[in-house]
């Protein structure tokens, strides 16, 4: 089932698990199973770059702005995976390699540092996951040594938003969590090589961009079938539904909305950020030549991820609607049209060099923040899980 998520008695950890649906010769095969192993990805020399300045040096070398080392010993946020070191389980030739955990929600702001960075209050409204400090100002320095973290630990201070849920009163509908879930070819596998890509690259240091609707030009969003709704739990009717309101059919009360989204991962090997917040980034297609390729002006592969933001229904959920559906001066969208994300990579050097050369280029299957190789992201202290629609006031705006 499309973005399930499980429970890990274990750790208390809510574990998102990436279900597959069927696809065809479109973009959509992307989130298919395809690749195989070989060796580790080596680590990223450091790059020294002002933030947040456009970068033009040579792919593969470039990493991005230079490292900014975490304010905070690794160590407490580390664990024995699964209480034991157990390594996770090795997929089979012909899949890539996965990362997945969990979020809670962190907090709502009209904000949104990729689009209106220093503009507070300029944006439509938000939730936010991942690092607790995200707001108008944000910067890849800011990231890195502020904020808590909604997610596993302050190791993982990323930034993920989406427009915020409202429901028919006015407030927001503040979703159970998200799961995230990063996946990539394994360095060495014939798909990091023409005529696939050009090569596969870790996520560069302070990478940020916007993917699905496309607010300032509808035309040019990305492709439909990278976004979709789902639902789960008691009575629901499972599936993958092109619009909120065909999911919303089969989503009784007690049951749970799924929005999922697939971010793009083709990198031009030029720009962290362009001016449009997309045009650095693209999907690989399959077109009429029969197999997943970057395009020639983005043939970098890197580590993409899906997000599954899930909402409890309360039993008022015909009325729910993104922010961003309902803009002023804008006409008034189907409720779930708008649907989009945003992402600020903010990872910790240490801890994205561990799953990218373990559960990624060893082709593992790593859930729970497990990082491939004995340890794993320990979950905050505090962190739950919700299974009740929670319902806030929209803060002030600015």
């Amino acid at each position: 089932m499309v973005g399930a998520v499980m429970a890990v008695a274990a750790t208390g950890m809510a574990v998102a698990a990436g279900g597959r649906t069927a696809s065809s010769r479109t973009v959509i095969k992307v989130v298919g199973k395809w690749f195989g192993t070989t060796m580790p990805a080596p680590t990223p020399t450091p790059t020294a770059a002002p933030e947040p300045a456009i970068l033009g040096l040579a792919a593969p070398s470039l990493t991005g702005v230079a490292s900014i080392a975490a304010n905070v010993d690794p160590s407490p946020y580390l664990v024995k995976s699964w209480g034991t070191g157990a390594i996770p389980r090795f997929e089979m030739p012909g899949v890539e390699g996965a990362f997945r955990f969990s979020c809670e929600p962190s907090h709502n702001a009209y904000d949104d540092p990729i689009v209106y960075p220093g503009q507070p209050g300029k944006a439509h409204l938000h939730t936010f996951f991942g690092n607790t400090g995200t707001n108008a100002n944000s910067t890849y320095q800011s990231l890195r040594t502020s904020g808590e973290s909604s997610c596993n630990n302050l190791l993982n201070r990323s930034a993920y938003w989406i427009p915020a849920m409202m429901n028919g009163s006015g407030r927001v509908v503040m979703p159970n969590m998200i799961g995230i879930y990063y996946k990539r070819a394994p360095q060495g596998s014939k798909f990091c090589a023409p005529p696939y890509a050009q090569a596969c690259l870790p996520l560069p240091r302070g990478l940020r961009y916007l993917f699905g609707y496309n607010m300032n030009d509808p035309a040019r969003s990305d492709p439909k079938l990278m976004r979709w709704f789902n639902c789960d739990g008691p009575g629901a009717v499972s599936g993958r539904f092109a619009t909120m309101a065909e999911a919303l059919r089969g989503c009784p009360a007690g049951a749970r909305l799924g929005a999922i989204i697939v971010g793009p991962n083709c990198w031009n090997g030029k720009q962290l950020d362009t001016p449009d917040h997309r045009s650095h980034m693209a999907y690989q297609d399959w077109g009429d030549w029969g197999y997943p390729r970057c395009p020639s002006t983005h043939p970098y592969l890197l580590p993409f991820f899906e997000a599954s933001a899930w909402y409890t229904n309360d039993g008022t959920a015909g009325a729910w609607h993104f922010s961003s559906d309902r803009m002023a001066g804008m006409p008034n969208l189907p409720a779930g049209t708008s649907f989009h994300a945003d992402w600020f990579g903010a990872w910790d050097d240490t801890i994205q060099n561990h799953w990218t050369a373990n559960c990624i280029d060893k082709s593992l299957s790593c859930s729970g923040g497990d990082l491939g190789q004995g340890q794993q992201l320990a979950m905050l202290a505090g962190y739950k899980y919700p299974n009740a629609t929670m319902l806030v006031a929209p803060p002030p705006k600015p």
